[in-house]
């Protein structure tokens, strides 16, 4: 946790502290045989870095490594598809992203229960991947589902929730076809959403930007959608 998370305040670093952090990490558990499993964690934390920096054909191969290793020692190899599946995303590789991150929920589900806030995750990261893929019906329905049983389990300020709560004003906001009702929905939860952010992380925080942003682009459209020119 000491490379990931401020034992201060319990808030994950990011940004350039976080990629410094990470290869820090991998410089110290890199001469440990390969089976180690914080030498195995250590390749997946800059994996994740790099492809946060953006860095995302550096990142791919490091991160095909790291679930390679975990998959070859019967390590947990479910985070390590995630983060595979995210950098696939990210480079426009949908389809590849969806299948590795349907199997990542079905296990989840099965082991974990639908309600717990890994298999929940999952189901958002399936919507953001059917977003990009324009599959937006389908998304939205799942990603309101997800965002229902998160604010039940986990509760309405809960990252999962906030993260959700975005990602489904996305499938209005992506959607060309959106109509205002869907908008003035997505408005009003993102509206909780920056509230929320603004209280828990700060002004400042990147989660917080984010999602400031989000609402001004909901805004945005919704007034285009009636007020058409």
């Amino acid at each position: 946790l000491k490379w990931t998370k401020c034992f201060d305040c319990g808030q994950n670093f990011h940004g350039a502290v976080f990629h410094a952090l990470a290869w820090a990490m991998w410089k110290t558990y890199l001469g440990r045989p390969e089976a180690d499993p914080y030498r195995a964690l250590s390749m997946g934390v800059l994996g994740g870095t790099l492809r946060n920096s953006r860095r995302l054909e550096e990142a791919l191969p490091v991160l095909e490594a790291y679930l390679a290793i975990t998959q070859r020692y019967g390590l947990e190899a479910t985070g390590a598809q995630t983060n595979l599946a995210n950098c696939l995303g990210d480079l426009g590789r949908h389809d590849e992203a969806l299948v590795l991150e349907r199997e990542i929920f079905a296990r989840r589900v099965a082991t974990l229960g639908a309600s717990h806030q890994k298999a929940i995750l999952s189901g958002n990261n399936i919507g953001h991947i059917l977003i990009k893929l324009r599959r937006f019906p389908e998304a939205k329905t799942l990603l309101w589902e997800q965002l229902a049983r998160s604010r039940k389990a986990l509760g309405t300020q809960h990252e999962n929730s906030l993260t959700l709560g975005e990602t489904y004003s996305e499938s209005s906001t992506d959607n060309p076809d959106a109509e205002s009702d869907e908008l003035r929905v997505a408005e009003t939860i993102m509206q909780d959403v920056v509230k929320t952010r603004r209280r828990v992380y700060g002004p400042t925080h990147p989660g917080t930007r984010h999602s400031e942003a989000q609402l001004s682009l909901v805004r945005e459209q919704l007034s285009a959608c009636e007020n058409p020119a």
